[in-house]
């Protein structure tokens, strides 16, 4: 196997000013918390976040200056409420809003991985979804009088995907919901696997207990980074619970006006 291991450091100098960033993961589950922790330090900013759903480490981006555009169909925290940073600076204008719901995201993605500039589909027809993303277009369908809404085709520049496990080659397992991680790894023109542990051979045989062959397969990535506990306070099962107390930490830091505070504890 050809090993794709390096250091956060090294890795995080993949994305560059101006890129669109993907994180993988869903809500509070199994999000690239680590990863994001050295992409501020490193300062990498003037990015497009794109996220099926954004929650606390995307939160930490907006927050931090790094992030001019967003592309999500949820920005929150599930049950502690909204993300404060996103909703603050979306609120004055400081962060262009993207509009997308699961269909955009999902289409636009598929879009890519079929090599076609759009993806039709039935959702946003008749809603008002169309006036605000004029780039989404109607197409007529040739072997029929049905119109479809065409859903451009989304390029990320960089997908990063914490999983409970990998190998040296790139083959990676996440465990269980995926969201639309595989989708992410393919997309991408760069794909980023930090993991909670390294070890041999992932693809040929099932991880410590866990059921399954890898999620994402290496030929897919560029690079892995053993990232113990990389997602927490997020959770990553089967290895550890959502952090509760650290989300709640942060929101009443955000509440207090003491982002700046926390996010100087957060990368230290």
């Amino acid at each position: 196997m050809t090993s794709k291991v390096m250091s956060m450091v090294e890795a995080a100098r993949l994305v560059r000013p101006g890129d669109t960033l993907a994180l993988g993961g869903m809500t509070l589950y199994r999000r690239p918390v680590a990863f994001v922790r050295e992409l501020i330090r490193q300062g990498t900013g003037n990015l497009t976040l794109l996220a099926l759903t954004a929650g606390y480490e995307s939160d930490l981006l907006v927050g931090a200056g790094l992030v001019k555009r967003v592309r999500t169909c949820y920005f929150g925290l599930e049950a502690f409420g909204l993300a404060p940073m996103f909703t603050r600076l979306a609120t004055r204008g400081t962060v262009e809003v993207i509009e997308e719901t699961e269909a955009s995201i999902a289409f636009g993605l598929r879009a890519t991985l079929a090599g076609v500039g759009f993806m039709p589909g039935q959702g946003w027809r008749e809603t008002d979804l169309l006036r605000v993303r004029p780039d989404v277009k109607l197409v007529d369908d040739p072997y029929s009088e049905q119109r479809y809404v065409a859903f451009p085709a989304i390029h990320p520049d960089v997908a990063v995907i914490h999983a409970c496990a990998a190998d040296r080659s790139g083959n990676a397992l996440l465990g269980g919901n995926l969201a639309v991680d595989w989708e992410l790894s393919l997309a991408a023109r760069k794909t980023i696997v930090t993991a909670e542990r390294l070890v041999e051979e992932l693809a040929l045989s099932p991880v410590e207990g866990l059921e399954g062959r890898a999620d994402v397969l290496g030929i897919c990535v560029h690079a892995i980074v053993e990232a113990p506990r990389g997602a927490q306070p997020t959770s990553c099962y089967p290895d550890y619970p959502l952090a509760s107390e650290e989300i709640l930490s942060y929101v009443e830091a955000c509440a207090a006006g003491r982002f700046e505070e926390y996010l100087k504890g957060f990368i230290g």
